[in-house]
């Protein structure tokens, strides 16, 4: 069973032209072509946090759903993290997570059904100190491991860590495979890899990349990745 995945950090939909063009990341997401996205920067970061993406806008020009997981009516995604199904994808559950922070930081977890499989999906956003970021992935992993259903699973994010050997992504080393993706910041330029895609050992990974078209680099600051996966038979 393959499942292509994606995960982009859309800076509120404001591209390097410095202006708010939710179309263009809606366009660089047909572009994609994958089945779920996990995306960060939804929404706004203060005041009411009125999403930069329009579910109704989403919906009509995509095959995609987002999957709601504040109760503020003008926001999407918690602390600025959104997961998008195609709309064959049926939604079992979906939860925030909570995650220690010195700014506002959090991640969003989503149980799927895919093809008659469950799957878990956790789009994150780590904060930009490593301090923080330690301590952010361990929770992930331990709230995880304390949910009662134990289901094939895929975390993906902008880390903020470009060192692959890091402290960082220590909570992932035993039992989690991290895809070769490659550097997606800055999109004009990118030497960084920032944003990651994780995998619990029993889905493989095949082929992953970074994104680069002319939208892709001129949407964001970050350029989105992807990777195709096997899920457990």
């Amino acid at each position: 069973m393959q499942l292509k995945v994606a995960s982009y950090n859309i800076r509120k939909a404001v591209g390097l032209d410095w202006r708010r063009r939710p179309a263009r990341v809606l366009d660089v997401l047909n572009e994609l072509g994958a089945d779920v996205v996990a995306l960060q920067e939804v929404d706004r970061r203060f005041g009411s946090r009125i999403s930069a993406l329009d579910p109704e806008l989403i919906e009509k020009h995509t095959d995609y759903r987002a999957i709601k997981f504040s109760h503020r009516p003008q926001s999407l995604g918690y602390h600025g993290n959104v997961i998008l199904a195609r709309k064959a994808i049926r939604v079992i559950d979906a939860r925030p997570l909570v995650l220690p922070h010195l700014e506002p930081r959090g991640a969003a977890v989503a149980d799927l059904e895919f093809g008659g499989k469950s799957i878990r999906v956790v789009g994150m956003h780590l904060g930009l100190t490593k301090k923080w970021r330690q301590l952010q992935t361990q929770t992930i992993v331990n709230e995880l491991r304390a949910l009662e259903a134990n289901m094939p699973t895929i975390l993906m994010g902008d880390l903020n860590e470009p060192d692959l050997k890091s402290g960082v992504l220590r909570a992932f080393e035993h039992g989690h495979t991290i895809a070769a993706c490659g550097p997606s910041f800055h999109a004009s330029m990118p030497v960084f890899t920032l944003d990651r895609i994780i995998v619990t050992e029993n889905i493989s990974i095949g082929e992953a990349g970074v994104h680069r078209s002319a939208l892709s680099r001129e949407a964001s600051d970050h350029l989105p990745i992807w990777a195709q996966l096997a899920l457990p038979a």
